[in-house]
């Protein structure tokens, strides 16, 4: 039996094959494609933004070049700078551009999502992502969203809680 690649297997297939195999409760939110960003979805659809996360790539500017998926609360931002920087043991980083996240995650900007992501891209979790009840995050396409509790990041193999990934402005 020959195996499909995984960029040849849809986005919405992988989250929803992820959902399966980590078999965790969650609710599946449709919204509208153009209503996908973090804080106009959370106006539209009446969610809090201090439970919505969002998944971001960075990459490392050193060759060769290193991905990293983070998620952070929505009302954080990323400290690509310091702690991004500092634990990919590179001199600068950057947040990736949308193709490079589409290519590293097969997902759109407004859409990605920490599951189906490939095992290679290592994903880091903020602390603060894991204090909510439940989260709200992008469900591998524009039109999706996923209502789940944060302990599901504690089943993927390739997932580190890291302290202070993000900060709070203010």
């Amino acid at each position: 039996m020959t195996k499909t690649p995984q960029t040849e297997i849809s986005p919405a297939s992988r989250v929803f094959a992820a959902l399966k195999d980590l078999d965790v409760r969650h609710e599946i939110i449709e919204c509208n494609p153009e209503l996908s960003d973090t804080r106009v979805f959370c106006e539209h659809y009446g969610y809090s933004l201090e439970q919505s996360v969002n998944v971001i790539v960075a990459v490392g500017k050193s060759e060769p070049r290193q991905f990293v998926a983070c998620v952070l609360l929505a009302t954080s931002r990323l400290d690509i700078n310091h702690c991004v920087r500092q634990r990919m043991g590179v001199r600068r980083a950057s947040f990736a551009s949308p193709e490079e996240t589409q290519r590293m995650t097969g997902m759109e900007i407004g859409g990605v999502t920490a599951l189906g992501l490939p095992q290679s891209l290592p994903l880091w979790v903020d602390h603060r992502v894991m204090e909510p009840e439940f989260i709200i995050l992008g469900g591998g396409s524009r039109s999706i969203k996923l209502k789940i509790s944060p302990d599901f990041f504690q089943r993927i193999d390739n997932v580190t809680i890291v302290e202070g990934l993000a900060s709070i402005p203010g």
